[in-house]
C-alpha cells in the first residue's frame, strides 16, 4: 500500500454557544508515499484545522481517516499520542525549540518518547543534523541559531524518527526571504533523497509553487488547483 494518508468525508465543526460554525465540509484527500503536496488559502480558511486533523492533534466531526494503514479516526488520546510521535514529523512557524537546550537534544527529543537508547538518540540526532546543514552547529541552544538555523533543527526533529509524513504549517513564514529559500530547498532535497512524503499549508503562492500538487482551501472545501 502507498497510500500514508486516506481520508474520506471529514468534516470538522466547532460550538460557539449557540451557533455551529462548520470549518471544513466534506474533504476527501489521498496522500502517496513520497508526494510532495501544497496547501493554500487565506488566515480563516481551514488550513491549520486541517493539518490539526492530518496530525492527530484533533478528530474529525465525521468522516474516516487512514494514516499508513491505521484508522485514526476513532483512536483514544493515549493511542493518537502513539501514533503522532511514530508517523508524524511536525514543522511549524514559531520553531517550537526548548529554549535552555542543544540543537542536538531538540532533534533527539521525540526518540526519548520512542523509548531509544541515549546512545541511539544521539547517534540518528546526529546523523539528521548533518543532513539538515547543522553539522557544525550540533552544541549550539537556540539562542546562538539564526532563524533559519532553528527552522532546520526543527525539520530535523521531524524527521528524527523517520516518520511516514511531515506536515509543516506555515514554516516560512518568520523567515526573511533568503532563508525562506533555504528551507524550500531543503524540503525539495529530503523529498528527492529520502522519498519522504510532506504537507506543507501557505498562503504564499511562490512557496506553494514547489509542491507536486497543489490544492486551495475555500468555503470550507479543499478543491484541487494542478499537478506539476
Amino acid at each position: 500500500m502507498n497510500n500514508v494518508i486516506d481520508i474520506k468525508g471529514i468534516t470538522r465543526n466547532f460550538q460557539l454557544g449557540q451557533e455551529t460554525v462548520k470549518v471544513l465540509k466534506g474533504i476527501d484527500l489521498i496522500i502517496e508515499k513520497g508526494e510532495y503536496v501544497a496547501f493554500m488559502g487565506p488566515s480563516g480558511s481551514g488550513k491549520s484545522t486541517l493539518m490539526n486533523l492530518l496530525g492527530c492533534l484533533d478528530t474529525p466531526t465525521s468522516g474516516s481517516y487512514i494514516l499508513n494503514g491505521a484508522d485514526v479516526s476513532t483512536m483514544t488520546d493515549d493511542q493518537l499520542a502513539e501514533i503522532r510521535n511514530k508517523e508524524i514529523g511536525f514543522v511549524f512557524q514559531t520553531f517550537n525549540l526548548l529554549p535552555r537546550t542543544t540543537a542536538l537534544d531538540n532533534v533527539a527529543l521525540p526518540m526519548i518518547y520512542a523509548g531509544k537508547s541515549k546512545t541511539e538518540r544521539n547517534e540518528r540526532a546526529a546523523e539528521v543534523l548533518k543532513n539538515v546543514g547543522l553539522a557544525d552547529r550540533m552544541d549550539h541552544k537556540p539562542n546562538q541559531l539564526s532563524g533559519g538555523q532553528r527552522q532546520r533543527v526543527a525539520v530535523g526533529r521531524a524527521l528524527v524518527n523517520k516518520p511516514s509524513i511531515i506536515l509543516a504549517d506555515e514554516p516560512t513564514g518568520n523567515l526573511d526571504v533568503h532563508n525562506a529559500d533555504r528551507l524550500l530547498s531543503l524540503f525539495q532535497k529530503i523529498n528527492n533523497d529520502f522519498n519522504q512524503a510532506i504537507v506543507i499549508t501557505t498562503h504564499n503562492s511562490k512557496v506553494a509553487e514547489i509542491g507536486k500538487r497543489r490544492f486551495v482551501l475555500e468555503n470550507e472545501s479543499l478543491n484541487h488547483i494542478d499537478i506539476i
